[in-house]
């Protein structure tokens, strides 16, 4: 029980310090986004995965630096898929599309304060995944 409440403090205080990062107590946002069950096609498709970029940075207003890069590889199955990389002026948005489970694991780090709630909504909707499983970390 002690570890439960533990935990709730603890997620409670990273919520408080994302909302209060506009302050400078916060050096960046790591946000992890695990999105589930998501549409075959559309984490197939290097085109959408540029499309996906594009609409992010402008939802959470990250200025990109260079094109963004999608490469498909894996000699074996359980981690064939599309990976993605795109600089940002404030550091770095990455994924990889696992093809076996029609997972994506999306990654945004950046020291300008985003809206993690917005990125979770947005990247779940456009890929259509059944849930999105998120964790933040605060750097300071």
């Amino acid at each position: 029980m002690e570890k439960l409440l533990d935990r709730g403090s603890k997620l409670a205080s990273r919520k408080s310090a994302v909302k209060n990062s506009a302050k400078n107590d916060l050096w960046g946002i790591s946000g992890s986004f695990d999105i589930y069950n998501c549409t075959a096609e559309t984490i197939r498709s290097a085109d959408k995965i540029k499309q996906f970029v594009l609409e992010l940075c402008d939802l959470i207003e990250m200025k990109r630096f260079g094109e963004t890069i999608v490469v498909h590889f894996g000699e074996d199955e359980k981690v064939a898929g599309y990976s993605m990389m795109q600089l940002i002026e404030t550091s770095l948005i990455s994924a990889h599309f696992a093809n076996l489970t029609n997972a994506v694991y999306l990654d945004v780090f950046s020291c300008k304060a985003y809206d993690v709630k917005a990125v979770e909504a947005f990247a779940t909707k456009f890929f259509g995944g059944s849930h999105c499983v998120t964790h933040t970390t605060c750097r300071y």
